[in-house]
This record gives structure tokens, sequence and C-alpha cells, in this order.
């Protein structure tokens, strides 16, 4: 059976995004957050712009790779406007003043296979230009990931945990000599999916 090709440049991405729905998590939540996959056009492709969360007690993704967002709070309309928000806090970039391309399906975040009573709600948006990137305290390192050699398996890897014991592994995209596994990986998966289909 042939190999799907996806097709990921920025028009293709669009148009995906705008003929469907994004489902929403089925179950209850605890607590909501939302996270922007921001694109820019790459010489092969967009560019996805990633985070390393900085190294803090206490956080279960503390140096994490993922995409800017985080916790909903009350004065936020709704989870675009968290999305807008808590980007602009971590890495100074105004959303407002590029594309919204659509909504992607909501995740349950877990930590160590536990559900954490926490689902996100990941955007996908186009910058309409360079914009200047000032991560703040809570960011460690920017980094862009290329989107068609994800795509394409060229850059997969596998990070190895030790828990309880054992060995886990986990799939995931080496960017920059960091490896972008665990919820990232899976919100890039259905961006995949959803161009995929």
């Amino acid at each position: 059976m042939p190999e799907t090709v996806v097709d990921v440049e920025l028009d293709a991405i669009r148009r995906k995004l705008a003929a469907r729905d994004a489902r929403k998590h089925p179950g209850p939540a605890e607590r909501r957050a939302a996270v922007a996959a921001v694109l820019r056009p790459g010489s092969a492709g967009p560019d996805l712009l990633l985070i390393r969360r900085s190294e803090r007690e206490g956080d279960p993704w503390s140096g994490h790779m993922a995409l800017p967002g985080g916790h909903s709070q009350a004065s936020d309309r709704d989870l675009l406007a968290t999305a807008l928000r808590e980007t602009l806090e971590e890495v100074g970039v105004d959303l407002r003043q590029h594309e919204l391309l659509g909504a992607l399906d909501e995740h349950a975040a877990h930590a160590q296979g536990q559900f954490t009573g926490l689902v996100i709600a990941p955007f996908v948006f186009a910058l309409r230009e360079d914009p200047v990137i000032s991560p703040n305290h809570e960011v460690a390192e920017v980094l862009w990931g290329p989107l068609a050699r994800m795509v394409r398996g060229e850059i997969d890897a596998v990070l190895e945990l030790q828990r309880a014991g054992q060995t886990m592994r986990f799939p995931g995209y080496e960017v920059g000599g960091q490896v972008v596994w665990g919820l990232t990986h899976r919100v890039l998966q259905s961006l995949f999916g959803v161009l995929g289909s």
C-alpha cells in the first residue's frame, strides 16, 4: 500500500483546518490550558516555534520541549485568548498580529502515565513576518523545528526514561539536540493526521 503524502505547506494547513471542527475532550477537566503551534515559512517548508521549558522543581514538564502556552485564567475570554496571552508572555510574540489557521483536537495531559486533570486546546498560527523573540523566565531556549522533516520521519527520535525500575521508550523528534516528545509530540501527530486525511 503506498504511503500517504502529507502536504505541510501553509496553504494546505489553512485549507485542512478550515474544513473541520476541532474535537473537544469528552470527559471532565479540573483545569484547562491552551498552546500555540506557531509556523513561519522556511527554506524547505514551514518551521515550528518550539520552546525548552526552564528547569523548575515541582513542574512535571520541567526542562521539556513544548509549544508556547499555559493554563487558562479567569480573565481569559476563552482558550484562544489563553493561547494568545501565554505566547505573548513566554516569547514576546503578539499572535493577534498574525494569522490564526485553526484549532486542533483537545488533548488530555498525562504525567508519568496518569491523567493530570488538565485538558489542553492547541491552536495553529502562521506568522506574517518574522517577529522579535523575547523569551521570559519560563523559557530556557527557543528553537525552530522543520515540519516537513518531522512528517517525513527524517528526525524521528526515541527518548528513554527510567520509571519504577523499567526503561520506558517514547517517540519524538530531534530538534537542535533536544527531543520533542510527550504531549507536544501528540499535538504534532494530530496535526499531521489532519493534514493526511
